[in-house]
């Protein structure tokens, strides 16, 4: 497949809009910037068509888009997590691409980042595989029988939005004691302001490779809570393995600390654990498999 994946890509995350021109698998071009997280869908569409052009894009050429939210079977994008995207809802992403930009496939974007691990990357030649991210807030894709799950809702595999052992606030889909109020870039910050220090989730984390308790306490917490999902993930769907992405899942010793919380947990809901192998790539290279799989919503 990776050699006639080539066209462009658009991923546009709670941190970060990226662009991106493939050919046989490589992402050959690239360009990004920082989301506006209240902007509306006009001016995010916008946005992203002026970072295509910058790579290469011409309308017609093939283009898959990963976002943030969910897509519903009628094609509308809506937020899930009003504290990532606070602005968009009920919104013909298809049409509006299309107007902008050409004919694009549409799809959340850990979904499209797991389509794209368990095709080429971590999740390569197994049947039931799951992709989490773990960033500034938690997501997922979940791969069943080789098939990217989905659902009328769009909401199939947002699973950060499950809840945990010991979460009690909300997080910006409304629902409290969620993995996401636990387990994000938010999560850790906010229990880092409750506990008196001043730091997002890089700061915490940099402080807890340096040993400092109340770090380490943090992201302790964080990765408990994960091990936890994914427990409880092979439970349900009986996993072959897991890949962790996402600036905090991808940040050193945290994967480490997510197999010591499993490894609390009987041996048969021990999924196999790996970071994710195409990193900040998957959802770009994800996008364009499912544009190529004529994945239109």
């Amino acid at each position: 497949m990776t050699a006639q994946l080539d066209g462009f890509a658009l991923d546009l995350g709670g941190t970060k809009i990226a662009a991106a021109r493939i050919a046989g698998g490589r992402i050959i071009a690239r360009e990004a910037a920082s989301t506006s997280a209240q902007d509306d869908a006009a001016a995010q569409i916008a946005f992203m068509a002026g970072l295509a052009a910058r790579v290469g894009h011409q309308p017609g050429a093939p283009l898959g888009v990963a976002v943030a939210g969910r897509i519903d079977a009628a094609g509308h994008w809506q937020a899930v997590n009003t504290d990532t995207l606070g602005s968009i809802g009920a919104v013909p992403i298809a049409e509006l691409i299309g107007a902008a930009l050409g004919p694009a496939a549409c799809l959340n974007d850990a979904a499209a980042a797991a389509l794209a691990e368990a095709r080429l990357g971590a999740g390569r030649d197994l049947d039931n595989f799951a992709f989490l991210t773990v960033s500034t807030g938690v997501g997922g894709g979940l791969v069943l029988g080789g098939r990217l799950l989905s659902s009328v809702t769009g909401l199939a595999g947002h699973v950060g939005f499950t809840t945990t052992p010991g979460g009690t606030e909300a997080c910006g889909s409304g629902r409290r004691g969620t993995v996401e109020s636990v387990a994000s870039g938010r999560g850790m910050a906010a229990m880092a302001r409750a506990m008196g220090h001043d730091a997002d989730a890089r700061d915490i984390c940099d402080a807890a490779r340096q040993g400092e308790g109340w770090a380490v306490a943090i992201v302790d917490r964080s990765a408990q809570a994960v091990a936890t999902l994914i427990a409880d993930l092979t439970a349900t769907l009986g996993l072959d393995a897991v890949a962790i992405g996402g600036g905090i899942g991808l940040s050193e010793g945290y994967i480490a600390r997510v197999r010591a919380a499993l490894d609390a947990e009987p041996p048969l809901f021990r999924a196999s654990i790996a970071p994710a192998a195409l990193g900040a790539d998957a959802p770009l290279i994800g996008a364009l498999l499912h544009r190529l799989d004529g994945g239109y919503p």
